[in-house]
């Protein structure tokens, strides 16, 4: 317990709205206005030990009562230091205008001393605004004599109100009100350790405190009205205090016993109700023992009145019906019982009627969110406004099933979410990536231990509609076993003449799925067996350019990586130079996937940097701490009181500038290079590839969109032998001898051996390579790119580094057109080749690259083998002689 201090004669004054901190006792704060953090951080955080402050109770003019002496003040001055205008009476001289009532604060003019017994202080996220949490202990009382404003708070000129230790021990009355409320509040004591079970130590509070310091520590415990507790600090006469102190430990005490009957009432009801929860429990036993069971029986009525409410079609309800009549003959305990109810309970939950609220379908509405959520992509929103337009026209047209193909990472899952929005159903995601079985789509027979419906039937019963949009997640990647082909079974699923009646084998009864709307998401269409695709229409989605990613990662990837790890534009920013470095040298994908993640790697390593700068100190530097079992338990039981400090002034030029937060963090190529490591691609990659004869530039498509291949093509000592390396396919190798045959007819024409050399072979193999060998490669599209290498390779002339080429080629020369054209052209331009050589027959699918790809790069159309060589090297080809053919 603090003994006497001796106060100043000034103390910085802190407001505190309608609570009062009574001597002695302890109370927990969080100082977040600029007057209240000043005044900590000037009078307590400098001083250490030493600081005290005033607690002053305060409250607005429209709740001041005639309850004792106020200081009425206005809305202040700024000046740093000047007398306020005070006025000390009652606050009843304010009511005559209403209008001033608002701005008038009423200051009490009595308060408490008191001193920090703990600090901690923090910087909130991501304003930067310092906080302190204050643990205060109230000290004595003082009366004011004259408040001031010293900058941002109050200080005020006080007077101290403690009588003498002298003057108390020499009053009759006063020790016969102590020796009452010491009773009492032994009795009190008592009761309370006897209800926690805890042992005596509370007691010697009454025998080393003194006891007009323990009225206040008492009392400030209990749960008091403001106006009570402003009445027992005012009470300056030792024994009005232990008077009215005595009055609340009785309250206090009678409340407690009150409470405890009501317990002992309640506890004999609960007994009452567990010796009856026990009988019940027997009974059940007995009746299950007699085969006759009234709890199972309403769980069957309900699950009864649950099928009829479930709209089942007439002839599913005769099922079911004949279903449920037969579970009623059986005994809990027999095989099949709980499997009955199983299915019973699953057919009363599929939404056979129920469906979605479907809103007036708004073609622009939907159009303006596709465009919010997708950028780029304009022939398939075009694609999905002209199905929409369908439906509003027709609600129960039999549209076809979008298939959407395209690399990872494009859009192709949050399209179909989008037609789901606007449509206004609900989505449900259903994955075939990796099913090999047939009874994932249309379920285990019942006879089955452990057998369940299919992935149709279970999303159905998720969403609880009967026309929800379905997503068929990875339809490419369904294989086939000896457990059947669930590619097979989708063909009933998505056959609009079929799916009326689709039978799921664990429920055994025709199912509706017209209502569905299917959309399908694939990689690659080659995968889908032709009598699936054939039931889908394909929507290709291919890659993004530069520039689309450069859009996408400024209006949508920036914004969301931020949001994710709590940053936001003012901690951190990635201007577009060096999100177009990020998008050249360390990703070459067609999505945004690998882009999303380098930007979330920058805001991780800003993320370390911004939390590194907080702090929190904890001031515990030799102050004397309360060690009373009572204070501390008041504080162990979580007694946090939350006080609403009243801001008198912001001014936030006075917070500390070594906690305001920095400047934003601008991330340029040296934190780059730091966070995601040397560049991973390099545009002078091409020419240090094609630096030597025998290797030439190929474009070729995958799974993952476009790519550039490199074919290299060296001879050595041999017998005439061609080897191929690279893990290559059937098809590519068969293109790797049409073209070592092309050569080799044509090398008088295009002089490639010399003149006594009647052979190119003679002596030497071949060794024809596809980099990258870990990747599987296949296709016919690689027969120039071969041609060109094996002509480099024989002539001893390079090819052009800025030029790729694609095509199949015949053994008579002719240069045939291949797929993927969009795809190959954006690699080819994300690569920084500036040149394309591509068959004639494809000139048709430039309409599907953007302009300003085509703009970047100089297409050349080749007919023949001859017209490829003319472009492939500098000069054009000086040996070729054009063939008759």
């Amino acid at each position: 317990m603090t003994e006497s201090v001796e106060l100043p004669s000034r103390l910085a004054i802190l407001p505190f709205r309608n609570k009062v901190l009574l001597p002695g006792a302890i109370i927990r704060i969080r100082c977040t206005s600029t007057s209240s953090v000043k005044l900590v951080e000037q009078e307590l955080w400098q001083r250490e030990e030493k600081g005290l402050i005033g607690i002053l109770s305060v409250r607005d003019a429209a709740e001041v009562k005639s309850i004792g002496p106020t200081i009425s003040q206005g809305v202040g001055t700024d000046s740093q230091e000047q007398s306020s205008k005070i006025q000390i009476g009652s606050s009843d001289a304010h009511r005559s205008d209403a209008k001033n009532q608002s701005e008038v604060v009423h200051w009490h003019t009595r308060g408490v001393a008191a001193r920090a017994l703990h600090l901690s202080r923090g910087v909130e996220k991501p304003s930067g605004r310092v906080t302190y949490i204050v643990v205060l202990e109230g000290l004595c009382r003082f009366s004011v004599q004259e408040l001031s404003i010293r900058g941002p708070y109050h200080t005020a000129r006080i007077s101290s109100l403690e009588m003498t230790k002298a003057e108390m021990e020499l009053d009759p009355d006063f020790i016969a009100l102590s020796l009452q409320f010491k009773a009492t509040a032994v009795e009190l004591i008592s009761v309370l350790e006897q209800k926690q079970k805890t042992s005596g130590r509370t007691k010697i509070l009454l025998e080393t405190v003194p006891v007009h310091k323990l009225a206040d520590v008492f009392v400030a415990s209990f749960e008091m009205s403001f106006e009570e507790q402003l009445s027992m600090l005012d009470s300056v006469d030792i024994k009005v205090r232990l008077s009215k102190a005595t009055e609340l430990v009785d309250r206090h005490l009678q409340s407690i016993r009150v409470a405890e009957k009501i317990t002992q009432k309640v506890e004999g009801q609960l007994s009452k109700s567990q010796k009856e929860f026990l009988l019940r429990q027997q009974m059940r036993a007995i009746k299950e023992e007699l085969g006759d069971n009234d709890d199972d029986e309403d769980d069957l009525a309900a699950l009864e009145r649950k099928m009829q409410s479930a709209g089942m079609p007439q002839n599913i309800w005769n099922h079911a019906h004949r279903e449920l009549r037969r579970l009623k003959k059986m005994q809990p305990q027999q095989p099949g019982y709980n499997s009955s109810c199983v299915y019973l309970e699953l057919l009363a939950d599929l939404p056979w009627q129920k469906t979605s609220d479907e809103h007036e379908l708004d073609l622009r509405a939907a159009r303006e969110r596709m465009d919010s959520d997708h950028y780029g992509l304009v022939k398939v929103k075009q694609r999905i406004v002209e199905y929409l337009a369908v439906r509003k026209l027709k609600p129960d047209a039999r549209g076809p099933v979008l298939c959407f193909v395209g690399p990872p990472g494009v859009g192709k899952t949050s399209l179909a979410s989008s037609i789901a929005a606007a449509l206004g159903r609900k989505f449900v995601r259903i994955s075939l990536g990796g099913v090999k079985d047939e009874a994932d789509i249309r379920g285990h027979r019942r006879t089955y231990i452990g057998s369940m419906p299919g992935r149709l039937i279970e999303g159905l019963k998720r969403v609880a509609v009967c026309n929800p949009v379905m997503l068929l997640d990875e339809i490419d990647k369904t294989g086939s076993d000896v457990r059947g082909d669930p590619a097979s079974a989708l063909l009933e699923v998505l056959d609009p003449e079929q799916n009326q009646t689709f039978n799921d084998h664990y429920l055994n009864v025709p199912f509706d799925l017209s209502k569905v709307v299917f959309v399908a998401t694939a990689n690659r269409v080659q995968p889908i067996p032709p009598p699936l695709r054939d039931r889908m229409e394909v929507i290709e989605l291919p890659g993004y350019t530069p520039e689309e990613k450069l859009k996408i990662a400024m209006r949508h990837l920036i914004p969301r990586v931020l949001d994710q790890h709590g940053l936001n534009a003012k901690f951190l920013q990635i201007p577009e130079a060096m999100v177009k470095l990020v998008i050249q040298r360390y990703t070459r994908e067609a999505g945004v996937r690998n882009l999303e993640r380098n930007l979330a790697a920058l805001a991780r390593a800003a993320a370390v940097i911004f939390a590194e700068q907080e702090q929190s100190v904890s001031l515990n530097k030799g102050m004397q701490r309360i060690a009373t079992p009572l204070l501390e338990n008041r504080l162990a039981d979580g007694v946090d009181v939350e006080m609403e400090v009243i801001p008198m002034g912001v001014n936030t030029h006075d917070i500390s500038n070594e906690f305001r937060i920095a400047s934003a963090l601008v991330v340029d190529e040296a934190m780059l290079e730091k966070v995601l490591g040397p560049p991973r691609f390099d545009d002078k990659e091409t020419a240090e590839r094609v630096a030597n004869a025998g290797v030439s530039v190929g474009l070729v498509w995958t799974a993952f969109g476009g790519e550039v291949q490199f074919v290299e093509a060296t001879a050595m000592a041999g017998k005439g032998e061609l080897h191929l390396t690279g893990q290559l396919g059937d098809v590519i190798k068969e293109s790797a001898q049409i073209a070592l045959t092309w050569v080799r007819a044509r090398e008088t024409d295009l002089k490639l051996a010399a003149a006594e050399q009647n052979n190119l072979l003679q002596g030497r193999d071949i060794h024809i390579h596809f980099p990258a060998g870990a990747v599987p490669k296949d296709g016919p599209s690689a027969g120039v790119t071969l041609v060109t290498a094996l002509v480099s390779l024989f002539s001893q002339k390079r090819v052009r580094a800025d030029t790729a080429m694609t095509g199949e080629m015949t053994l008579r020369g002719l240069v045939l057109p291949v797929g993927g054209i969009k795809d190959k052209i954006l690699a080819a331009h994300r690569y920084g080749i500036k040149r394309v050589i591509l068959p004639e027959r494809n000139l048709k699918d430039l309409v599907e690259v953007p302009s300003q790809v085509l703009a970047s790069l100089e297409i050349l159309l080749a007919k023949r083998m001859e017209d490829v060589l003319e472009q492939a090297f500098d000069g054009g080809c000086p040996w070729k002689q054009h063939s008759k053919l």
